[in-house]
């Protein structure tokens, strides 16, 4: 995958080289909580909506306010540092505090787009239409941080397009009961309008982690980002009364019960932090780029889940979607290898070309 020069030589400390285990343990940990994280959130917010939940506040506002969480990795994480790590917090700049201000909102309405968006769509059918956040990476990707476009790159725009257009139109096919037309286009709409800030997220933060110099520092920008998306979350739920519908909610709407209710928006809060942070953590320690990748790679994961989980329908255009979604990720990724492997070549033959050019020297 697409390789960071800017952090190619350092861990997270910003010491030791990519190849020692630490980093390769640290990548693991975060794919794996972004994994985790994206599949039981999608599938715990189309829990909460199908069960009797129907404040789309509620279903922003957990999706942020588990922001404490964070405060585990930034505490922890010092202690297995060979050397002595600064206090967390201690590097953390004004200038950061309003990037993160920024990036926050951006965060909140971002995920009030995809409360929308689940509460109307099936956990599959989201998940195909997320891919297309991929595609709004790599063009802006190219804009911001000058990512090099390919015949690879827009193949993949291409092919995840089509897999967006398929379902738009298979939408008679494929809306749960209940939903109209028209609330079906307005969750795809939404979905779509999610998939491009978050594509619009991760050049930025990727641009802004430039800058720090440090994994911890980047889970405390985390929080802050958490924070200000909660407050423009906990807003709406009081502009909406939110706190009122999720007291109600609780008693007599949901029908497995309160202590279920609590239960399951308990384990939204934490998936959802276990995305976001296994997201910043990858695209600090990659690129943004290989943070939408990641994420694409895990979408025919959730469009399995949405089947096994909810019974959604697998029709033909949804099977044909997630192969066309598979077969842009795999291209991409192929292409991205082949890449590698020829700057992998072209370095060893200038080593050797040096080496050569060093013998003559000393045999003259």
């Amino acid at each position: 995958m697409e390789n960071s020069s800017a952090r190619t030589n350092t861990t997270p400390d910003g010491k030791t080289r990519r190849s020692t285990l630490g980093y390769w343990i640290l990548l693991c940990i975060n794919y794996g909580s972004m994994f985790l994280g994206s599949i039981s959130a999608s599938l715990m917010t189309r829990f909460y909506f199908i069960h009797g939940g129907s404040s789309r506040w509620v279903a922003t506002w957990v999706q942020s306010s588990g922001f404490p969480i964070l405060l585990i990795p930034i505490y922890i994480y010092p202690h297995f540092l060979s050397t002595q790590p600064p206090r967390p917090f201690s590097r953390f700049t004004w200038n950061l505090f309003f990037i993160s201000i920024g990036v926050g909102l951006l965060t909140g309405v971002s995920n009030f787009l995809v409360s929308w968006g689940i509460s109307y769509l099936a956990v599959s059918t989201a998940s195909l239409v997320q891919s297309c956040q991929l595609a709004f990476n790599l063009i802006l990707s190219a804009i911001l941080v000058k990512q090099k476009l390919t015949f690879t790159n827009l193949n993949c725009v291409v092919l995840l397009t089509i897999c967006s257009v398929l379902i738009a139109l298979d939408s008679d096919h494929d809306r749960p009961n209940g939903v109209s037309r028209a609330q079906f286009y307005f969750g795809f709409v939404s979905i779509l309008g999610a998939a491009l800030l978050f594509a619009l997220y991760l050049p930025i933060m990727e641009m802004v982690y430039r800058r720090i110099s440090g994994y911890g520092m980047v889970m405390e920008m985390q929080l802050f980002i958490q924070i200000v998306a909660t407050v423009f979350s906990t807003v709406g739920m009081l502009a909406g009364h939110g706190f009122h519908d999720m007291k109600k909610e609780s008693m007599v709407v949901f029908d497995l019960g309160g202590a279920r209710y609590w239960l399951a928006l308990g384990f939204t809060l934490v998936a959802w932090q276990l995305s976001f942070m296994g997201t910043a953590g990858i695209v600090y320690l990659t690129t943004s780029l290989t943070g939408g990748i990641c994420m694409t790679a895990l979408l025919p994961m959730n469009v399995i889940s949405g089947v096994v989980a909810y019974g959604d329908a697998l029709g033909g255009v949804k099977a044909v979607s997630t192969v066309l979604c598979l077969w842009g990720f795999l291209s991409y990724v192929y292409g991205q290898y082949r890449k590698n492997r020829m700057e992998e070549m072209k370095r060893k033959r200038e080593m050797e070309m040096v080496e050569s050019e060093n013998v003559v020297a000393d045999g003259v």
